[in-house]
Formats: structure tokens, C-alpha cells, sequence
């Protein structure tokens, strides 16, 4: 049992959370990419992939896991993301200190998504049962995408210029 769930229970909610920290994930990056804000889903964002962080910590385990350390790294790069985005407002470098940490908390996400998936998925562990081998690298290879996502984002979200004048 965790917080009065079954393992089985806490598992789904756990990976429901993460899928739609993703999928929301996903839209705002191209969202930003489009320089398009979307305040709603960013804050949705922002909330999901905290919570997988944190509902991360949930499960029984005996010593520290690799899963921890992401899960922490996701947390501190989670918290700069709020910071910038909400108490600096986006304002001169913080916007693009939100866009990489909003971007690096997506990525983190996904290649946990990736590593559980392969461990975990009977189809995806036969081939790659050590992580070492290709399908498993060509998987994470193409995670690495997301730099190349988190680059155009940065590139494309300027500063809206009626609110930079505003603030003039």
C-alpha cells in the first residue's frame, strides 16, 4: 500500500500524471516554438511533471535509485522554471532561463518515460534487456531531439513587443 493505494493503484496514477505532463509538455513547446504563451497549459504543465517528480518518490525502495537523482534534478530545474515564468515574469533573460528549464523538465520526463519503459515492457526489455543495446540507444538517441526542440524554443519565444513597450 501507498498513501492507501494499492502499488498497482499508485503505479497508474504515477504514470498517468507523467503521460500528461508530456502530452502537455509537448503542445507547449511547439507552443513556444510558435511563440504562443499558453498560460493555461503551461501551468499544467509545470504541475503534472512536478507531481511525477514528487509521486516518483512514492514507491518503495530500499537505496537511492538513479530514478531519485532524475527525479530530483527535475525538481531543482522545475523550480527555476516557476521562478522565471511566475516571480520574474519572463522578464529579459529569465524568458529564456524558462523556456530551457521548462524544456529540460519535459526531457528529463521523457527519458525517464524511455529508461521505466524499457525496464518495465516486456516487448521493449527482450530486445534490450542490459540498456546497452541499440534499440535502447536509438531510443534515448532520439530523446535527444528535444535539445535541438529546446534550442528553436529558446530562438522563437522573444519577448512580445506591445508588452515591451508597455514596459518602457
Amino acid at each position: 500500500m501507498v498513501f492507501g493505494m494499492s502499488l498497482a493503484t499508485y503505479t497508474l496514477l504515477h504514470v498517468v500524471i507523467s503521460l500528461l505532463g508530456i502530452g502537455s509538455g509537448l503542445t507547449v513547446v511547439f507552443g513556444l516554438i510558435g511563440g504562443k504563451r499558453l498560460d493555461g497549459l503551461t501551468a499544467f504543465l509545470l504541475a503534472t511533471t512536478a507531481f511525477t517528480s514528487l509521486t516518483g518518490y512514492g514507491f518503495p525502495f530500499e537505496h537511492l535509485l538513479p530514478s531519485h537523482i532524475v527525479g530530483g534534478i527535475s525538481l531543482a530545474v522545475l523550480a527555476l522554471a516557476i521562478f522565471a515564468r511566475y516571480s520574474q515574469q519572463m522578464a529579459g533573460k529569465w524568458r529564456a532561463t524558462y523556456v530551457a528549464t521548462a524544456v529540460m523538465a519535459l526531457f528529463l520526463n521523457v527519458f525517464v518515460l524511455v529508461v521505466q519503459s524499457f525496464l518495465k515492457v516486456a516487448a521493449l526489455k527482450a530486445p534490450a534487456p542490459r540498456q546497452k543495446e541499440p534499440p535502447f540507444l536509438i531510443a534515448q538517441l532520439a530523446v535527444m531531439a528535444f535539445i535541438v526542440l529546446g534550442t528553436l524554443a529558446v530562438k522563437k519565444f522573444r519577448e512580445d513587443p506591445a508588452r515591451a513597450l508597455r514596459a518602457a
